[in-house]
């Protein structure tokens, strides 16, 4: 009586899933690097430390490449939460940068991440975007604030036309009003006191 069981192809399915997981072991390690480069980031650009930001920013394209490189070898890699999560806060940090040093939001496409996780990263920017302006208004940089104010504005705007149906994502939409309105009170409070 022959075997129930092809014993070569569970060999393969064994071999295969082993790859797997050893990949999905890479991307884990691989995505929390590219969230504590992206968090550095961050914090240098509020610093207003953009020279020292500039090699983590380099860093942190390299390794985005290589990690969606190594995702793409298996679909469903794509899809796990750390790599959604690496580029999230890979688009906002690099979002963040590139609107500091150059006053734009680079595209979807510049950066080459999946149009979600560029939306999700888009909607965490307007919460670095007030503490950037809070710490305009320390500095007396109120033309800085009114721009973030402006940018936000517009960002809102812009994703009010886009029919949210994830809940991870309309949280994230939703939560840009308030960021807008924390603005909006900045900016009143200037405009009252006659600084604006």
């Amino acid at each position: 009586m022959g075997s129930m069981f092809d014993k070569k192809d569970l060999e393969g399915i064994r071999a295969r899933l082993g790859r797997a997981d050893k990949q999905r072991e890479v991307i884990i390690k691989d995505s929390r690097d590219i969230i504590k480069l992206s968090k550095q980031v961050i914090n240098l650009v509020h610093r207003s430390e953009m020279k020292k930001a500039e090699p983590h920013v380099r860093s942190i394209r390299m390794k985005m490449k290589a990690l969606r490189k190594e995702a793409a070898k298996e679909l469903r890699l794509s899809y796990i939460g750390s790599f959604k999560a690496a580029e999230q806060e890979f688009v906002e940090a690099i979002t963040f940068f590139e609107w500091a040093k150059e006053g734009r939001i680079p595209t979807s496409k510049s950066l080459g991440v999946d149009d979600e996780h560029f939306i999700l990263g888009i909607c965490d920017l307007p919460g670095e975007l007030v503490r950037k302006a809070i710490n305009a208004v320390i500095n007396e940089d109120y033309k800085t604030a009114t721009d973030i104010r402006d940018l936000v504005t517009a960002i809102y705007e812009e994703l009010s036309k886009f029919h949210f149906l994830s809940g991870e994502l309309r949280r994230k939409y939703d939560s840009i009003k308030y960021d807008l309105k924390r603005l909006d009170d900045l900016i009143l409070e200037l405009k009252i006191r006659g600084t604006i």
